[in-house]
């Protein structure tokens, strides 16, 4: 069992540590709102990878046909999702919104959560790894506790490693300038949307 909670670790750390739109949106919010909601984020991440863990456990490879033919339509509206916070986070920088308390309503930490919840199960490939995993891996696939202590792993690698995202973030919520504080989210803002151009251009190419 401890070798199946060893490999579901080593599955979730290569699943999070990637740096990708989610990896930014972490960080950003941890910058922008402090450590309380950059890690509702950072746990909404990884409660996607956790999920997608236990599917791949209870229903292995069978999900690989059903997922193929949703995969484009689902990550074109990541693309389309990506936009939209991307916009919203540059245009609640503009001067005159920025500390505007009757303009601007902080989120929730548990709006922040369901956000970075749906937003990360949009990338529904991420299931076939996890069941190839289950499957392939003789300490893995032995059997129910093995299959949790899997799941476990992956869920709890991935939640450290989202977690340690938010911290950074939010150590420069405290540190940074405001203005400091303007310019990185202005730039994890405009990464977004380049992770957004990249998979409509990956949709275009059919890569």
């Amino acid at each position: 069992m401890t070798g199946a909670f060893l490999a579901g670790a080593a599955a979730g750390y290569a699943i999070a540590i990637p740096v990708g739109a989610i990896a930014v949106l972490i960080l950003d919010t941890g910058i922008r709102r402090g450590k309380r909601i950059g890690g509702a984020a950072a746990t909404g991440a990884a409660s996607a990878d956790g999920i997608y863990a236990l599917v791949a456990m209870l229903f292995g490879t069978a999900l690989a046909g059903f997922i193929e033919p949703v995969s484009r339509p689902l990550r074109l509206v990541s693309a389309v999702v990506l936009v939209v916070i991307a916009a919203r986070g540059l245009r609640s920088l503009r001067p005159g919104v920025v500390g505007s308390r009757t303009r601007q309503v902080p989120p929730t930490a548990w709006r922040t959560y369901l956000q970075l919840l749906a937003l990360t199960l949009l990338n529904p490939a991420t299931v076939i790894y996890f069941s190839a995993l289950i499957l392939g891996l003789p300490d893995v696939g032995g059997g129910l506790p093995e299959r949790l202590a899997f799941v476990a792993g992956a869920f709890l690698s991935s939640l450290s490693w989202q977690w340690l995202l938010a911290i950074v973030g939010s150590a420069g919520h405290r540190r940074l300038s405001p203005r400091l504080q303007v310019a990185t989210s202005v730039l994890g803002n405009l990464v977004i949307l380049g992770f957004a151009a990249l998979i409509g251009y990956g949709l275009l190419t059919g890569r």
